[in-house]
This record gives structure tokens, C-alpha cells and sequence, in this order.
């Protein structure tokens, strides 16, 4: 499109998504990204339906964190990988594939089939340090926003939010 002409993604306020590897429940992992140089997403507690916990891996290190949306820390998370940040990289295998988590988080797994057991393995094998849970506030916030999205309507008109992306159209 070397004449200036612009596809139609590109004049619409909407990006191209990449379909999930395989589709996923969203009642325990209902938020996974690969963003900000990790691994990150909300998980539901397994014990009480009020409470969720914001879960990271840090690629390269697998620094790791994990606490409530509150900021308490999950009890799990002592010195290894607790159920939550399983359950994460498990459902970020289902959404991305092994494949793509694998080269997010810079995990040089074992030949053979990759999943998120492996996953884990190869990364709790480094014995990962527990990180300082900073991202916390910022994964939840973009959890919310996601969030907020639902409510809406499907609909083709921008959203007066997203407005700030730029454009490859001169202004006049």
C-alpha cells in the first residue's frame, strides 16, 4: 500500500486480535497478558469468590510476585511458585501457546512437547527470586479496564478514549 491508501483496520478504531491458541475458561484466570516484560494476569482465590490475586513472571529472571488485589501478600508465594502463578502460566499456554510463552519469558525448555508444566519446571529450576510485586496496581488497573469494556454494546463507532493512538493521515 505504497500509494497512501489505508487498509480498512487502519482507518477503524479497532486492532487485529490474535485468536486464542485453544479456547479458555475464564472463571480462574480471567485476565493473562504478555506485557511489560512478563508474564501477567488476575486470578480468582480458590477459597474466596470476593478476592482475586495479581500474578507476574518476569521474563529472563522469573522473578516472580503474587498478592491480593489489596495488596496482601499471597501466602503461597514463598520462595516458589505458588497454585496462582501456575494457574497463570497454564492459561497463558492455552491463550498464546507454549511456544510464544516460551520465547516471551525466555524459557529454553527441554526438547519435546512444551505446556505449562514444562514451562514451570524449566523456570523453577533456576530457582527464581521472588520480585517486589510493583506491577500489582498496574495489572489490576488494566484488569478493570478490561472489565469496563464488556459492558459495552457491540459497536463500529470509535471510543473516544482510545483516540490518542496515532495515525499515518496528515491532519489538515
Amino acid at each position: 500500500m505504497g500509494d497512501g491508501a489505508l487498509s480498512v483496520w487502519e482507518k477503524s478504531s479497532t486492532a487485529r486480535v490474535v485468536p486464542p491458541a485453544r479456547p479458555r475458561k475464564l472463571s480462574k484466570v480471567p485476565f493473562v497478558e504478555l506485557a511489560d516484560g512478563r508474564l501477567q494476569g488476575v486470578v480468582s482465590s480458590g477459597s474466596d469468590i470476593g478476592r482475586v490475586y495479581v500474578s507476574s513472571v518476569a521474563a529472563g529472571t522469573y522473578a516472580f510476585a503474587c498478592s491480593t488485589n489489596n495488596n496482601r501478600p499471597c501466602g503461597g508465594a514463598r520462595g516458589w511458585f505458588c497454585n496462582h502463578i501456575q494457574a497463570l502460566i497454564g492459561e497463558a499456554v492455552v491463550q498464546y501457546g507454549a511456544g510464544r510463552v516460551a520465547r516471551y519469558l525466555k524459557v529454553e525448555a527441554a526438547d519435546g512437547e512444551l505446556d505449562g508444566d514444562s514451562l514451570t519446571h524449566a523456570m523453577r529450576s533456576t530457582r527464581p527470586p521472588q520480585g517486589d510485586g510493583s506491577a500489582a496496581a498496574s495489572v489490576f488497573s488494566r484488569f478493570l479496564r478490561h472489565l469496563a469494556y464488556l459492558e459495552f454494546a457491540p459497536d463500529t463507532a470509535p471510543l473516544p478514549e482510545m483516540q490518542w493512538f496515532p495515525t499515518t493521515r496528515a491532519v489538515a
